[in-house]
């Protein structure tokens, strides 16, 4: 059974989640800081395994940043990474509500981008705004 629960997933469960997609894992610390600095967090468990996650950086009120939408390989395209972005969309109306001008970024993974333009991502460059940058 399918549950989307909010909450933060321990480093050890993040870091199967990013191996699993290929992004590799990081020192258990480093995840403990990076998820104890997130505004939401959404897991989707099946049962009791961690299959999905989705969180929320940033200001509250002038910048967020949707971060790491994950779903493990054997779960993608059955609309769970779907319902995690329309949950952080509803927690992101939520923050609208202090600023209606509050503007949300998010770094599409290489192939992805169509998934976040269905939600009404826009890319960029474009002609009101310049490249999305990184400092690596």
């Amino acid at each position: 059974m399918i549950k989307y629960i909010e909450k933060t997933p321990s480093a050890e469960e993040f870091n199967y989640l990013t191996d699993s997609v290929g992004w590799g894992i990081r020192e258990n610390s480093v995840v403990e800081t990076a998820l104890k600095n997130t505004l939401y967090s959404l897991c989707v468990y099946d049962d009791n395994k961690l299959i999905g996650y989705g969180r929320i950086i940033g200001d509250k009120t002038i910048f967020l940043y949707i971060q790491d939408i994950i779903v493990i390989p054997e779960y993608q395209n059955k609309h769970i990474g779907t319902r995690i972005m329309e949950n952080l969309l509803t927690q992101i109306n939520e923050y609208k509500k202090i600023n209606p001008n509050i503007r949300t970024y998010l770094g599409a993974s290489k192939g992805k981008e169509s998934f976040y333009v269905k939600f009404g991502f826009i890319s960029r460059p474009n002609e009101d705004l310049g490249s999305g940058m990184i400092l690596y």
